[in-house]
């Protein structure tokens, strides 16, 4: 009989509980989940997208709202994707899931020549795909994985590349206006999801059936934060917190601040 170190469980359990922390907070913060709420939790089999159905099952029994969780993970056909991970892995949680079949992996291949990053077709399909099948189940809200990080790094790639001051937030609405998107993980940092994943061991899916892909500008933007971490710790964090904290009249977009008009804020002020 294999013996259970006391010390891991009580590790496992601080983890857990401070990513249970992080994600209610980020929950209420934006006010993600409302009563009566059906959300399609998207899985990829990574460690994100586990974290967060364990998070979001936690929360589900203690919330003062009463919300359904329904598992989709969209099987896009790549070669050597081990399709009975996940079923297996959902079947042992009792929840109600779904597995999308679409060989979008092909349509993608055909497309993009070799040698070309394939993630933004691809990401463009399997959003349709999941908007569709979150019409078809009636799903009020749709979670996605993305964490802390994801939203740094996706502001760097926007500033660099985009001219944009712009990141993930995490709470949004579809360009059509019929999904609301949300990211529960938005407060936790991806080194806390990656030791609870380590913990708990999770049958992760290995994230490069696509190919490596490695001109992929994330990875770079990726590999510069890491080091800004190393030399300066927390930086990370005080970056995704100046994403709650702006201020309009110190940057220079004159569609979000009005600066003719300056001076008679500043007497407004004074008079008030």
């Amino acid at each position: 009989m294999q013996t259970i170190n006391q010390q891991d469980v009580i590790s496992l359990d601080k983890i857990r509980q401070k990513l249970k922390r992080k994600t209610g907070q980020a929950i209420a913060d934006f006010n993600m989940i409302e009563e009566g709420d059906k959300i399609m939790v998207c899985l990829s089999g990574g460690k994100d997208s586990y974290t967060m159905l364990d998070m979001l099952m936690l929360l589900q029994k203690k919330a003062p709202v009463n919300f359904k969780l329904v598992a989709v993970n969209l099987d896009q056909k790549q070669p050597g994707f081990p399709e009975n991970i996940l079923p297996d892995y959902l079947q042992k949680l009792s929840i109600d899931y779904h597995i999308i079949e679409q060989d979008t992996y092909s349509i993608v291949k055909g497309i993009i020549p070799e040698g070309r990053t394939t993630c933004g077709l691809c990401s463009r399909l399997r959003r349709g795909i999941l908007y569709s099948f979150a019409e078809e189940q009636q799903c009020t809200k749709i979670a996605l994985g993305h964490h802390r990080d994801d939203r740094v790094e996706t502001l760097f790639l926007n500033m660099f590349f985009g001219s944009t001051l712009k990141s993930m937030p995490p709470k949004l609405l579809s360009d059509d206006g019929k999904h609301t998107v949300i990211r529960p993980l938005s407060y936790c940092a991806e080194s806390e999801i990656e030791e609870y994943a380590n913990a708990v061991d999770f049958p992760i899916i290995p994230c490069n059936l696509c190919g490596s892909q490695e001109n992929l500008q994330r990875k770079a933007i990726k590999m510069m934060l890491q080091d800004w971490e190393k030399i300066h710790p927390g930086r990370i964090e005080n970056i995704a917190r100046s994403l709650s904290n702006v201020i309009p009249s110190h940057l220079a977009d004159i569609e979000l601040f009005d600066f003719d008009e300056l001076k008679n804020q500043f007497l407004n002020i004074v008079k008030n």
